[in-house]
């Protein structure tokens, strides 16, 4: 199940550097604001968009396959149907390097199955919340 207690949250939202795919260029979009709070607040932000090459002052990348640093936490702002293949990327990522630790679907993001796979794998994973309310809520 996915995490919903605030201890498990906390937990999550100790996990730092975070790889965001999806993370948006465009100020405004949910996809650029929330990461830049939490970049705000002290956390090492590693946006993952193939469509730009660099978001909050640092180097975006193509895929999370293609990030090359340390990566405890995987915040996903896309879509549903993609959240599948993500997991997928994750868990690939998870048995090569064993760095990554945690999954983060955005508010409006689900997918049970895939969220089931990577708690299996040993992951903690939480989705339809949103990083920024929740470390505001637990944190501030």
């Amino acid at each position: 199940m996915p995490v919903s207690d605030d201890d498990g949250l906390r937990e999550l939202l100790s996990m730092d550097p975070i790889a965001v795919v999806g993370c948006s260029s465009t100020p405004g979009k949910p996809a650029h604001d929330v990461p830049a709070y939490l970049q705000e607040h002290g956390y090492d932000i590693i946006p993952v968009n193939p469509y730009a090459d660099e978001i909050l002052g640092r180097e975006a990348y193509d895929s999370l396959a293609d990030v090359n640093e340390d990566v405890e936490l995987v915040d996903v702002f896309r879509p549903s149907d993609e959240v599948a293949g993500i997991v997928d990327e994750v868990l690939a990522r998870h048995d090569d390097r064993g760095d990554v630790r945690g999954v983060w679907l955005q508010l409006g993001i689900s997918d049970d199955d895939a969220i089931a796979r990577a708690e299996e794998a040993g992951l903690t994973a939480t989705q339809d919340r949103c990083m920024k309310v929740e470390h505001g809520r637990l944190l501030e």
